[in-house]
């Protein structure tokens, strides 16, 4: 049986028609690696701004929250220290007590330096005798603003700050 001819096997043939399909395949994928990349950086960089403006526009809402009750303290605050209060100190409450007093409370992820307390005493109660500024007496009313300036930092976006704020108002007891 030497004849000296070499017949080739059929699935040889076969094996190397699919290693040129295969490698031409290859080939293509290889040039279109750099745009998958590409287009996952674009992607990416999409999904992260978003995730980072829902956090930040959630901190916003909780900093209001935060911030309205930072207002009703404050008001519970003067409504017991109004100009007939001798037990509690300080007595009676000022402007600057309820400032001080709300600064002070620690409360959380709030930065004092960035708050500001505003308390009026609206003179739609009963007359303001012996007091006259601020009309503190018992059943008068006081009403305690917070205002707070929000830094905003959301990516791609200017940074910018959203100010926020909160009234509260309530009838003196005390």
């Amino acid at each position: 049986m030497a004849t000296g001819r070499h017949i080739p096997r059929v699935g040889a043939a076969r094996t190397r028609g699919l290693r040129a399909q295969s490698s031409r395949r290859l080939g293509r994928t290889r040039n279109e690696r750099g745009s998958y990349v590409l287009e996952m950086a674009f992607s990416l960089t999409i999904l992260l701004a978003l995730v980072f403006g829902v956090f930040e526009i959630s901190e916003a809402l909780y900093t209001y929250h935060i911030l309205s009750d930072a207002a009703r303290e404050g008001t519970r605050y003067a409504i017991v220290r109004g100009s007939a209060c001798s037990v509690i100190t300080p007595c009676p409450a000022t402007a600057a007590n309820i400032q001080s007093y709300l600064q002070g409370l620690g409360l959380p992820g709030i930065n004092p330096n960035l708050m500001t307390v505003t308390t009026t005493w609206p003179s739609r109660g009963s007359a303001c005798t012996p007091s006259t500024n601020p009309c503190n007496n018992p059943g008068n009313l006081v009403q305690v603003t917070v205002t707070y300036r929000f830094p905003l930092s959301i990516p791609f976006v200017t940074a910018s700050t959203v100010t926020m704020s909160s009234t509260s108002e309530m009838v003196i007891s005390s």
